[in-house]
């Protein structure tokens, strides 16, 4: 295993590669680690080499400066080749990513085509017709705000391994926090975990406007194998059945394979770690 910190854009990144042959890159989803991916990677090390990395705020990473716009879509394709770059990784490679991140490795596979031999959409993010918020910049400044206050009086301190455990718990069928306790302290407790999720949450529409605009501009390579994996949480619900067929309208969107994988929750890494290294290792 190769533990780094790379500065990528002017910010320190941790990043870990490990395993042996063709590359894969996880990317999480909103506020998550590079610990989330823990129980998926053993599965794929003895067939890939797999890259995780922090964005700037999460896991280990330094966070960004705070005058610095929050990124783009296209920012986090570029933040995903400056990752892969540093590490001198240029061959094609799979992308996978969940929830949030789907838009990120989506925007990269489109941006870079020839970088992408793969793509895997985990349980990802999808918002059809979404229109970006006005103000980007106020919002912004809100959230870095809110996030200093909060920190100001130790609120992630005293309640971040906690809010953390209980989405968790929220958004896995096991219902069980399985990151290490020490890790999940020393990442939740910061005032930059913080600011970066509440950052990202402010342009998640922009977001996802954004990259409706590449589907239109920047198609996907031709042949690129596209799967998109789908949590079903085996509750026969109305949102249950509505999450389900959204993610089967992206797959239609993307021209990917369509699968789902029961009993699991959002958190599919947790519940089907299994399931999800298939998916990567089908694809790529």
């Amino acid at each position: 295993m190769t533990t780094v910190f790379l500065r990528i854009d002017g910010t320190p990144l941790h990043v870990r590669a490990e395993g042996r042959g063709p590359v894969c890159l996880l990317s999480g989803g909103l506020g998550s680690s590079w610990f989330d991916w823990d129980l998926v990677v053993p599965f794929l090390t003895p067939y890939r080499t797999v890259v995780r990395f922090d964005r700037p705020g999460y896991g280990l990473s330094a966070p960004e400066p705070a005058a610095r716009p929050v990124s783009t879509a296209a920012g986090e394709a570029e933040r995903i080749r400056g990752v892969l770059d540093a590490l001198g990784l240029r061959e094609p490679c799979t992308v996978a990513g969940h929830s949030l991140a789907g838009f990120h490795v989506e925007a990269f596979a489109r941006l870079h085509p020839g970088r992408a031999a793969g793509l895997v959409l985990v349980d990802g993010s999808t918002e059809p017709g979404a229109r970006a918020r006005p103000a980007p910049g106020l919002r912004d400044l809100a959230a870095r705000a809110a996030a200093g206050a909060a920190t100001a009086v130790a609120v992630p301190y005293l309640f971040g391994p906690a809010v953390r455990r209980l989405t968790v718990r929220a958004t896995t069928v096991r219902g069980e926090e399985l990151a290490p306790a020490p890790l999940v302290r020393h990442c939740y407790r910061t005032g930059r975990a913080l600011r970066a999720l509440l950052r990202e949450n402010s342009r998640y529409l922009d977001m996802a406007a954004e990259l409706d605009g590449l589907r239109r501009t920047a198609p996907l390579a031709d042949g690129l194998a596209v799967t998109v994996l789908a949590a079903d949480d085996g509750c026969d619900t109305p949102r249950t059945r509505d999450w389900l067929d959204s993610q089967r309208e992206l797959a239609g969107l993307l021209g990917a394979d369509f699968r789902t994988t029961a009993p699991a929750g959002h958190l599919l890494m947790f519940d089907r770690p299994d399931a999800v290294a298939s998916a990567i290792l089908d694809t790529g």
